[in-house]
Formats: C-alpha cells, structure tokens, sequence
C-alpha cells in the first residue's frame, strides 16, 4: 500500500471520526436534555414544541445512523443521512451567521459540513475501519 493511500485511507477515517463524534453528542443531548432539542426545533426550525418521548425516538433513530455512520456501514445511506442532517443544522442557523463575530462557534458549521460533503464523495475510498469494506474484501477473496 502506498503512502498516498494510507494518508487517504487515515484521513477520511479520521472525518469520520470526528465527525461521527459531533454527531454523537447531538443524539446524546437528545437523551439526556430533551428540553434543550426542544429549544432547539422551536428556534431554528420554527416548529412547535413536542414532548420529550419524541426526543428519544428522535434520538433512537439518529443513534442507529451515527452508529451506522461511525463504522463505516451502509455507506451511501448513512454518509448521506448524516450529511442532510448536518446540513440541515447549519442552513437552519442562517440568522446567526448575519451577526458572526457574536455567534463565532456557528461557523464550526461550516468545515464540518465540508467535512461531510467530503466522506460522501470518498465514501469508496473510506476503507480503512470500515465495516462495507471488510464485507466487499471478503466477497472479493470468497
């Protein structure tokens, strides 16, 4: 394996693990703060306020994508579901980026969303940890 490759293969793992982690706090809060993705839906989504049994179904189904996601599984469906949400979040936010220098962290958004687009577009290349590309290997080898 060149050195190329393994820096590709490093790199996107390291997206999605970074990623995968931000995402995993969002579902987390989902959990243990229902309130709080409550505030959330009311005030960038515009969207009336629900109760917390939602929340955990909401969180449940995002859990299975972030996991999906993390490991590198299903690939096309949960790279890609990650990215709508996340880009979701971040289009949702557009009043806090008319005042940025007092809203500085919201821009965080915006590498990660790159991020994001990135692991879809590689998501091929995404072998290294990868559950598809262990399965792929083993169809290739069987």
């Amino acid at each position: 394996m060149s050195p190329t490759v393994r820096h590709l293969d490093l790199s996107l793992l390291l997206l999605r693990l970074g990623v995968g982690l931000v995402m995993a706090m969002w579902t987390a809060d989902k959990f243990i703060n229902p309130a709080h993705s409550g505030a959330v839906l009311q005030n960038f989504y515009g969207l009336p306020a629900l109760g917390s049994e939602v929340f955990v179904v909401f969180g449940v189904i995002q859990a299975v994508i972030v996991l999906l996601f993390v490991t590198g599984t299903f690939r096309t469906l949960s790279y890609g579901a990650v990215l709508l949400m996340h880009a979701g979040s971040t289009f949702s936010s557009w009043r806090q980026y008319l005042d940025g220098f007092d809203n500085l962290l919201f821009f965080a958004a915006w590498p990660m969303l790159a991020a994001c687009i990135a692991l879809f577009l590689l998501r091929a290349h995404d072998r290294l940890l990868s559950v598809d590309a262990l399965r792929q290997s083993r169809m290739l080898t069987a």
